[in-house]
């Protein structure tokens, strides 16, 4: 468990995703995009069905459907899936939940009659879980590219790479005037008492990331005493990102106190106010883990080869291009495009906290016994 010396170059490692409960109901009626409830990024909101309407093509007739399970960050441009449907045919229909862990908990729960045909945001701290269980049909992409091989979850394709991003502490600036360069040993002093929100590791994908960021910097035998000294801080744990970001954080977006919020790297251009020429929050890149994003088909599906085309759609030039805007992630692919503001506002951190995929998987399942236990308990 070291340190990532790679640089935030034009093709960097891997990353990032998203909350909510282990409790969550997946297994709700087929819900169209449009009818979506709040997504758990900034700046994404909302999205719509594909095709010409109910589930009609231009001349009338039923288009066939492939089914996505997704977070509820999940977002795209309507004209990026109309493309989708004009390319293939294919009207989407998805389901949300709340957090890439919880989703992963539902597939597994659901792997004998699955949910839908396709997965998307399923990431790197969950990835062995989903694999480990079976609930995915290995699939390479003819659109997948060498980028595949550093961001690989498996030998064996089980899941597509699609995108990445750093998990990092985010900080109000109007509170914090030095932010971005706030360390881990910083959030225990107390000036920074009874400000800091992350999400539970458990049941958030950016709670267990920062968790495995903790344990790369202070080591399996510190972590926990870090934690420790966080909670006799004032440290508040909540469910999921959208709890802690909107309901907990300060930011400009958010309604809550709490100066100190674990989300993404790419998260401050979100955060310009409209009287502002630049973000009111940033992000402490001493703290980042990162964090990759895949798609996969899922065993049983009813429509695999659906499922294989919207892979393939995930790794096109349309969707790829529209990420950035749409759910603030960096696209795998290297030669696209970025907002020109995420150069100075969304850099990645030269030196992520990284953790082995092996160690997670082998990892993962005491650490959260351990902070459920000893943390939370």
């Amino acid at each position: 468990m070291q340190r990532s010396r790679k640089s935030s170059g034009a093709s960097p490692p891997a990353a990032w995703a998203k909350p909510l409960a282990a409790a969550l109901a997946l297994a709700m009626a087929t819900i169209a995009l449009a009818a979506c409830a709040e997504t758990d990024r900034p700046g994404s909101r909302g999205s719509a069905r594909t095709g010409g309407g109910a589930g009609s093509s231009a001349r009338g007739e039923a288009l066939e459907t492939v089914t996505l399970v997704t977070h509820g960050s999940f977002n795209v441009s309507a004209d990026v899936l109309a493309q989708f449907t004009a390319q293939t045919g294919l009207e989407l229909e998805v389901l949300p939940a709340d957090d890439a862990g919880a989703m992963v908990n539902q597939l597994i729960l659901t792997k004998d009659a699955p949910l839908g045909d396709a997965v998307f945001g399923i990431d790197n701290t969950f990835a062995s879980r989903a694999i480990a269980a079976g609930v995915l049909e290995a699939y390479k992409s003819p659109q997948a590219g060498p980028e595949q091989g550093e961001y690989a979850a498996s030998q064996d394709a089980e899941l597509t790479a699609v995108d990445f991003s750093d998990v990092c502490l985010n900080v109000d600036k109007r509170a914090v005037a030095d932010g971005a360069d706030l360390t881990f040993d910083d959030l225990t002093k107390p000036e920074f008492k009874d400000q800091l929100v992350v999400e539970n590791p458990a049941t958030s994908s950016p709670g267990l990331a920062f968790l495995l960021a903790t344990i790369a910097a202070k080591g399996e035998d510190g972590y926990l005493d870090y934690w420790r000294q966080l909670k006799a801080n004032g440290l508040k744990v909540v469910s999921g990102w959208n709890e802690a970001y909107y309901d907990e954080f300060s930011g400009p977006s958010s309604s809550g106190q709490r100066t100190l919020v674990v989300s993404y790297a790419s998260s401050p251009p979100s955060e310009i106010p409209a009287d502002a020429a630049e973000p009111a929050t940033t992000a402490a890149l001493d703290t980042c883990f990162r964090q990759v994003e895949y798609a996969g088909v899922l065993a049983g599906a009813a429509n695999p080869e659906g499922a294989r085309k919207l892979v393939d759609f995930f790794l096109g030039p349309e969707f790829q291009a529209d990420m950035p805007g749409q759910m603030w992630v960096y696209p795998v692919k290297a030669d696209i495009p970025l907002p020109q503001d995420w150069a100075e506002w969304a850099p990645l951190a030269d030196r992520p906290w990284v953790v082995a995929p092996q160690d997670i998987a082998a990892g993962r399942d005491q650490w959260l016994s351990d902070f459920n236990d000893q943390i939370l308990g």
